[in-house]
């Protein structure tokens, strides 16, 4: 078990894509704020943020919940962040798109992961109890998340010239 979910299940599956899509975006992420690129965390973070959309669908589609709106909204930022990288090489345009598209693309696997960890371990659920989570520590949890993200963002876009 790996906080109550059976190691050899496709939910467990799941998590370690994503969790690997988390770690290497953010990577990606920190190569972006230095004005890098870094070819082999991009790529990992783009095939595993794909992954995660797919298995999620997989998982669960219908009835339509947050869970499945936040895999819309990937699979919807994933599209152009793909194209910027892979079609058009961040040209023009193409540039802050990647970057805000990309970086949207972290923070819903990171929004998930938030709230999966307020859900999955019994420290953090005893702070929001409830399922969703709520309440202060949550939404200030999710919250420095965001600020993190849209500083970020903002930084990338001044700072990434490829």
């Amino acid at each position: 078990m790996f906080f109550g979910i059976p190691v050899f299940s496709f939910v467990f599956v799941h998590t370690l894509i994503t969790l690997i899509a988390i770690v290497s975006g953010l990577l990606m992420l920190f190569a972006t704020l230095g004005n890098r690129r870094s070819e082999g965390a991009t790529s990992v973070f783009l095939i595993f943020s794909v992954l995660t959309a797919i298995t999620g669908f997989i998982i669960q589609t219908f009835p339509v919940t947050p869970a499945v709106v936040t895999g819309v909204l990937l699979s919807l930022a994933l599209i152009p962040a793909l194209l910027a990288r892979h079609v058009f090489g961040f040209a023009g345009a193409w540039r802050w798109i990647w970057v805000v598209t990309a970086f949207l693309s972290l923070y819903l696997n990171c929004f998930v992961l938030v709230i999966q960890s307020f859900l999955k371990v019994p420290a953090l659920h005893a702070l929001a109890p409830g399922a969703p989570p709520g309440g202060p520590v949550f939404g200030a949890v999710q919250g420095v998340v965001l600020v993190f993200f849209v500083v970020s963002g903002f930084l990338a876009l001044r700072r990434f010239r490829p």
